[in-house]
């Protein structure tokens, strides 16, 4: 019976909720230091980043630049860092993050320096662009390690919570200092590294520096705790070691690596003074050395033959090239041509520094070579200063989509005396899809278009290189093809109703739509 005047009887009492253990205070013995924390996070995501531009350079030489190519290294590097981070999370809720940050680092690190062999190494058996090969070799150079390297910035924020009112300020600061070290990594490689070392050098050196960071902050763990955090298993560190080693002795087709390319110089075994010019795996220019009117390759001399009748023979012109390569067609006109004046458009310095190293480039008041973007050469063209402009310029197989435009033709036009002629040099295999759109687009911004190319590529039979020639005014059909056949050509011109049949229905390609890379067919189709 309850009293009157002492304490009721309430009968059990539940106990009151629990909560859930507190993450290690911020700053307290099991946190990181604040500036090894933003340190870390810096790293990892800028070397991801590293990595991820490295290894497109990396792959270009077996698979070529390309839309596709850009699109897989960025595309898996995007589905590492998703995988990586949803995984590093999980596992720093089911374990002590100071366990793993140290190794993740390590071996991601190990992983950057052995990319380099291996996709060297599996280059050789993976070259070609077709998309297997591509994304096959895409993903050999920079899934595992970015997603090993993506892993860590979560459990640097696992560690650094104090508690549940600081989520937000943590999450946030160390987000946000993970994107700063991705866009300064960036800039870094893109501006300054690659100008610097070879792709070996920055991969080896970002993964060695990201190796010897995870070390130190493993030793820094050990101070601060027990049970193990921090250690590494010496096997990690032996990765990076062998994968040093490794990337030392794999092969690489690399005489010279240029801002743009793998690029090389080649003797002919067959002519003494002849040199061939590879870019990547393409042989892209041959010179020779004691002789400038030597056209090896056809479309050369098929553009060269476009030159011969254009003008009176030996008459001087006012000539634009864009790409230069090893500047055979300058070097030809300015011997058959005395007088001629040549501007050079070529983006790529190194291949300009391998004509003046290695091909025998003397510059001139008539020949100059300005380091340049093609389309941005042209937009600072003189209106009506050219008598002739050659395309020449490729990134692999695929001309630059920017110079193939209504717009950039505009300028070429533009930069043109008013029956002055241009030339181009085009690569395409059947169904020709991006042939046919660039004559629809040349027919487009000029009165008069022909197309220089041997009989099967013009019935459809074939591909390969073919010239494109294009002028306001009513070209020679009939000097060009005795230009042809003095140069030993058995090439065909079609114009008129030929090339109206032969470009059909198709798109006019513009700065707004030029699908260049989905239009082109990269190699004929076996048996073809």
């Amino acid at each position: 019976m309850a009293g009157t005047g002492g304490s009721a009887d309430r009968g059990p009492v539940a106990a009151a909720p629990t909560a859930p253990p507190a993450g290690p205070p911020a700053g307290g013995p099991t946190a990181l230091p604040g500036w090894v924390a933003v340190g870390v996070t810096f790293l990892t995501s800028g070397a991801v980043l590293v990595l991820e531009i490295a290894g497109l350079r990396l792959i270009a030489p077996y698979v070529g630049i390309t839309l596709q190519t850009n699109t897989a290294v960025i595309g898996f590097a995007l589905a590492a860092i998703a995988v990586g981070a949803w995984a590093g999370g999980a596992a720093a809720d089911r374990s002590d993050p100071r366990r793993l940050i140290t190794p993740l680092m390590v071996a991601g690190g190990a992983l950057v320096v052995a990319v380099l062999p291996l996709v060297r190494f599996a280059g050789s058996w993976l070259s070609g662009a077709d998309a297997g090969s591509v994304l096959l070799l895409a993903a050999v150079a920079v899934v595992v390690p970015a997603a090993l390297l993506s892993a860590v910035p979560p459990m640097i924020v696992k560690l650094q919570l104090g508690s549940l009112a600081e989520t937000g300020t943590v999450v946030g600061r160390l987000s946000g200092i993970g994107t700063l070290g991705g866009i300064a990594a960036t800039f870094l490689t893109g501006f300054v590294l690659v100008a610097v070392f070879p792709t070996s050098g920055i991969l080896v050196g970002t993964g060695l520096v990201t190796v010897l960071a995870g070390g130190a902050v493993g030793v820094l763990l050990r101070r601060r705790s027990a049970g193990g955090a921090g250690q590494v298993p010496v096997a990690l560190f032996g990765l990076a070691l062998v994968g040093s080693l490794l990337a030392a002795v794999a092969p690489t087709p690399c005489e010279e690596e240029t801002a743009y390319h793998c690029a090389r110089v080649v003797a002919d075994p067959e002519r003494e003074s002849g040199r061939v010019l590879l870019l990547d795996t393409l042989r892209h220019s041959y010179v020779d050395l004691d002789d400038p009117t030597h056209l090896e390759f056809e479309y050369v001399r098929a553009i060269a033959a476009v030159s011969d009748a254009v003008a009176p023979e030996g008459e001087p012109l006012s000539a634009l090239h864009l790409g230069g390569g090893g500047l055979t067609v300058p070097r030809y006109l300015a011997e058959v041509r005395p007088g001629t004046s040549g501007l050079v458009l070529e983006v790529d310095p190194g291949v300009v520094a391998m004509d003046r190293e290695q091909l025998g480039l003397v510059e001139s008041d008539r020949l100059r070579v300005r380091v340049a973007d093609a389309r941005v050469g042209l937009a600072d063209e003189a209106p009506g200063a050219r008598d002739l402009v050659v395309g020449d310029a490729f990134g692999g197989l695929s001309v630059p989509w920017q110079l193939t435009t209504v717009e950039a033709f505009g300028l070429v036009d533009r930069a043109l005396v008013d029956d002055g002629v241009y030339v181009a040099n085009l690569i395409d295999n059947p169904p020709l899809g991006f042939v046919r759109a660039e004559l629809a687009t040349l027919q487009e911004v000029f009165g008069s278009v022909l197309l220089l190319a041997p009989g099967p590529v013009l019935a459809g039979r074939d591909g390969g290189n073919v010239v494109a020639v294009a002028a306001q005014t009513p070209l020679p059909t009939a000097a060009i093809g005795a230009a042809l056949a003095a140069h030993d050509l058995d090439w065909q011109v079609a114009g008129g109703a030929e090339l109206a049949a032969f470009t059909g229905d198709a798109d006019v390609l513009t700065d707004d739509h030029a699908p260049v890379d989905q239009l082109l067919t990269p190699y004929a189709a076996p048996g073809s």
